[in-house]
């Protein structure tokens, strides 16, 4: 495959982060926006002090109740994070952010990898068309290997690779045509490996411990170099993703803007 290094020009990016409750969605969003700069103290969800969770309900329970979004900058990459809530009661909150995305994280705990509610989420992305990354949590709270982690992974689907270095001929198994190419020249191109993502025929898997800020790095790496954008349009185009309200009562819209003006 082509070498991974970043691109000059800037990519923005729009992404999701989704989880089931207690796999570290926020302490995730927390890390990137440590890691990039844009906090210079480290929240935690059980101290009640994340810059995502902001909503009185959400510190005292320690988890997301409401969608909320923030901006990051990591070398050329421009990101808009969505934080989306991770307990079953309020995936409609999270159904609606995932039709404005460009790609999504799935982050699942290493201690306990599928859960139903991770199936429900898996499928919704499916249903949507959303090009997903996979984030392996609490990486250090598992006596599991990383083979054996993604072995169980690909009970999801068997698109899920590790992107380790490691990864072209597993890519090039994904696709038949792809692997012709490969068994050819012995390599495949990172526009072929954009257009797996794309298509959701290949996940990258990235691993870590979010509270440790492990793995944060690879796995901003890996959207800057393979998370696709979607095609911005000339005529205006948007979409409503939340409501919400000021103390004083007043009605926010949240747009996503496709393009236009």
């Amino acid at each position: 495959m082509a070498a991974q290094g970043s691109h000059q020009t800037e990519k923005r990016l729009c992404v999701g982060l989704l989880a089931h409750v207690d796999a570290g969605k926020t302490t995730l969003s927390e890390a990137m926006l440590y890691q990039a700069g844009v906090i210079r103290a480290f929240g935690r969800v059980d101290h009640g002090d994340t810059f995502l969770d902001t909503d009185a309900q959400e510190r005292s329970r320690g988890i997301t109740i409401f969608s909320h979004q923030a901006n990051l900058t990591w070398k050329n990459l421009r990101l808009t994070l969505l934080d989306t809530p991770g307990h079953v009661d309020f995936v409609s909150q999270t159904e609606q952010v995932l039709r404005v995305l460009d790609c999504a994280i799935m982050v699942v705990s290493a201690r306990d990898l599928i859960t139903s509610h991770a199936r429900t989420l898996w499928n919704l992305l499916d249903f949507y068309h959303v090009p997903t990354f996979v984030f392996v949590n609490k990486l250090d709270l598992s006596e599991l290997s990383k083979a054996d982690i993604v072995q169980r992974l690909k009970q999801l689907d068997q698109g899920i690779v590790p992107f380790d270095g490691t990864e072209t001929e597993e890519l090039a198994e994904l696709d038949d045509a792809l692997l012709e190419k490969y068994l050819e020249n012995d390599s495949i191109d990172r526009t072929d490996v954009l257009a797996l993502i794309r298509q959701r025929k290949a996940f990258p898997c990235f691993f870590g411990s979010a509270l440790k800020l492990e793995g944060i790095d690879a796995l901003l790496h890996g959207l800057a170099d393979f998370a696709p954008e979607l095609e911005s349009r000339n005529e205006f185009g948007a979409r409503v993703f939340k409501i919400s309200h000021t103390e004083k009562k007043e009605r926010l819209t949240w747009l996503r803007v496709f393009g236009g003006s």
